[in-house]
């Protein structure tokens, strides 16, 4: 079961990635992790660099995607990217952290979503 999530989230993260493109962001690196966690996507939008989680369902049997991005998933996301920023000397950036939610066939992309 585990495995098949692992699946379907990597087919959520592809879907996520090309919507991005077409919406004219440049994509720089895509699960980039270290020893603290992992983030799904590292973009940029014009001169802001956005981290973007992506979460997919096929229904809302146990609540919307991006529900499942909590204060904890947010904390650990925002330490790894202030590792990718200062691992790749990015000190003065402006920065954006976004939820990418699929579910089913609906894209919804939430900007700034913590």
């Amino acid at each position: 079961m585990k495995r098949l999530n692992k699946e379907k989230g990597k087919i959520g993260e592809k879907i996520a990635e090309k919507y991005l493109k077409t919406q004219k962001f440049t994509i720089i690196s895509t699960n980039f992790s270290n020893y603290i966690g992992e983030i799904d996507i590292i973009a940029k939008e014009k001169d802001v660099y956005v981290f973007v989680e992506v979460k997919s369902r096929e229904d809302c049997l146990f609540g919307r995607p991006c529900e499942a991005v909590d204060k904890r998933k947010q904390e650990k996301i925002k330490k790894v990217a202030t590792f990718y920023l200062m691992e790749n000397k990015l000190f003065d950036v402006d920065v954006r952290f976004d939820v990418i939610e699929i579910l089913g066939s609906e894209i919804n992309h939430i900007k700034d979503a913590f």
